[in-house]
């Protein structure tokens, strides 16, 4: 699968993921598959509705199988965050009530000082149709929000769960521009090097009569270079230039690239003649 590497650090920690009778399955290995990328592993179900384990969770979990082996199964909200010290519990709708609501960002900075302080912490998340019921987010102890359009805030519980995930992983990081791989590093090239990109494309394009007519040849040859030097080339895409300029102006659209060389084409079309 892209983007997978074994022998790298697998990440499996932070708050447990708690989903409230879940329906789909394949919502639960989604929920499970985005956990994993962003480095969770505790999910709890409670009362699924299709039971568990669950095929479909499983497929749909694409190799996050370290999440759907360890998931836990529970009765009732109070039994599946029992052993937690602080919880959150997820709302797209203003409830009646006096719990703080915070940000996703907010949210997985206070879960990040309460992990490290060694604190228990969960997130609730509600059923596909209609999320929480006012008790179950009593039970919380904040509540956490999404800034979504608020004439469709409607958030699929995959969907959800990858956003507290992703604040979680970026409540983590020393500097948020960060990123895990860069782009190969390429020497610039020489000015020889782009000179000797002008005139192969100019000897190419005049050998076609590009440059017509003639008295507009200077202008048009200015203009050419003019667009070429607008960027600092590298070696490597000098070279792949030049390759393709080399590509159109030794074969043509009726012998392509592998028809063979002109003597052998040449050669060929006499042995025809020949036979008929």
């Amino acid at each position: 699968m892209a983007g997978t590497n074994s022998e790298l650090q697998l990440l499996a920690e932070g708050p447990a993921i708690i989903l409230v009778e879940p329906q789909m399955g394949e919502n639960i290995g989604m929920v499970a598959r985005a956990m994993a990328n962003f480095g969770l592993a505790d999910l709890r179900l409670v009362n699924p509705r299709d039971g568990w384990p669950n095929e479909k969770a499983q497929a749909a979990a694409s190799k996050a199988d370290h999440v759907i082996e360890a998931t836990r199964v529970f009765d009732t909200v109070e039994q599946a965050i029992a052993d937690l010290n602080f919880v959150y519990a997820t709302t797209a709708r203003s409830r009646d009530g006096y719990k703080p609501v915070r940000s996703p960002v907010v949210a997985a900075q206070t879960l990040r000082a309460k992990f490290a302080a060694g604190e228990g912490t969960g997130i609730l998340f509600g059923r596909e149709r209609w999320g929480l019921n006012n008790e179950e987010v009593a039970l919380a102890d904040e509540i956490v929000t999404f800034p979504v359009n608020p004439a469709f805030a409607s958030l699929n519980i995959a969907q959800a769960v990858l956003l507290m995930s992703y604040e979680w992983m970026k409540s983590g990081m020393e500097d948020l521009s960060a990123v895990p791989f860069q782009a190969v590093e390429q020497r610039p090239s020489t000015k020889e090097q782009l000179f000797g990109l002008f005139d192969q494309l100019e000897e190419a394009l005049d050998a076609r009569n590009y440059f017509h007519p003639a008295g507009k040849k200077p202008k048009m040859v200015d203009n050419l270079r003019a667009v070429l030097s607008r960027r600092a080339f590298t070696e490597q895409e000098i070279s792949v230039m030049r390759g393709v300029i080399s590509s159109l102006d030794r074969f043509s659209r009726k012998a392509p690239r592998g028809s063979g060389s002109p003597a052998k084409r040449k050669e060929a079309k006499g042995d025809d003649s020949s036979s008929e």
